[in-house]
């Protein structure tokens, strides 16, 4: 970002674009934050410890664990004070509330699977498949967003050399993209929700926020850069039970070896022979797309 004659810029792909009042009011506020603490490890105000599942935080402990509850989630970053008032964090209710979205309205993930390969006007007949708003605990909803492209995407069946099923996506990828979504949005835009949707061509995710601090869409495989600390810290943390049956080759939700993106290249560019595709949405939004392969 700098300032200019014109007003505050920033660069968009290989363009320089003013900021909007909107962009620019977010993103003062994010680096006011920034200097005292990370957003995920700010206090929810209205929150009050009672309002975490007890069951959920937990499981965040070791047998090693002697603190006490208040003690145990400051240090997850769980927990932080607000007015001398220890409250849940935005990590806290994102973990550990069966429903965030009392606090935080847009910690969901919209998705839709469509008929065809575009988004059909609402007046035409059944151009929509399925369509669900997946909620509760990030690590959850990372299951259910699993799920529900597992459930409608297709399979093709070749019958060269015996019958072979070819899924229309490789579940690996699709697991760590959604991951990633949920770990790396910008959960200060709070009038933003991660969107899902399948086509029959492809499979399109948009997560809120422009990539942290000097990476580029181009450097995404290569740099790691967490906005999320606490977030990705716990999804770490979260156990992949063995009972969900989506083949993710993942005990936990996340690792520390910031793999997630190189996978998803090469798993999709393996099923599909077309290699996945990051782009900026109007410098507020990272969108992946991930191609099918043909005749799927």
């Amino acid at each position: 970002m700098h300032r200019s004659p014109g007003g505050y810029m920033h660069r968009v792909g290989d363009e320089k674009r003013e900021m909007s009042p909107d962009f620019l009011a977010r993103l003062f506020q994010q680096r006011r934050q920034a200097r005292i603490i990370r957003f995920d490890e700010q206090p929810v105000p209205n929150a009050v410890l009672g309002d975490l599942n007890e069951a959920l935080w937990l499981r965040f402990a070791t047998q090693r664990t002697r603190d006490s509850r208040d003690g145990l989630l400051r240090k997850l970053g769980m927990a932080n004070l607000n007015e001398e008032v220890l409250r849940p964090s935005v990590a806290g209710v994102l973990l550990a509330s069966d429903d965030p979205r009392q606090w935080l309205p847009n910690a969901f993930i919209q998705a839709v699977a469509y008929r065809g390969t575009d988004i059909r006007p609402a007046g035409e007949q059944a151009y929509q498949l399925d369509a669900a708003d997946i909620t509760g605990p990030l690590d959850q909803q990372v299951l259910y967003a699993c799920h529900f492209v597992s459930k409608n995407m297709r399979v093709a069946a070749s019958k060269k050399m015996g019958r072979e099923d070819t899924l229309q996506f490789d579940m690996t990828a699709v697991f760590e993209a959604i991951v990633n979504a949920v770990a790396h949005r910008d959960y200060a835009m709070q009038d933003a929700k991660i969107r899902l949707r399948i086509f029959a061509d492809r499979l399109e995710l948009y997560s809120p926020g422009a990539i942290p601090n000097t990476m580029t869409v181009d450097s995404l495989p290569y740099r790691q850069a967490a906005r999320n600390e606490a977030i990705t810290s716990l999804l770490a943390k979260c156990r992949v039970p063995d009972t969900e049956g989506l083949g993710v080759g993942r005990s936990t939700m996340m690792d520390k070896r910031g793999e997630g993106v190189s996978i998803i290249l090469h798993n999709s560019e393996q099923l599909s022979g077309r290699a996945p595709e990051y782009s900026l949405v109007d410098g507020s939004e990272l969108r992946l797309v991930i191609y099918a392969p043909d005749g799927n």
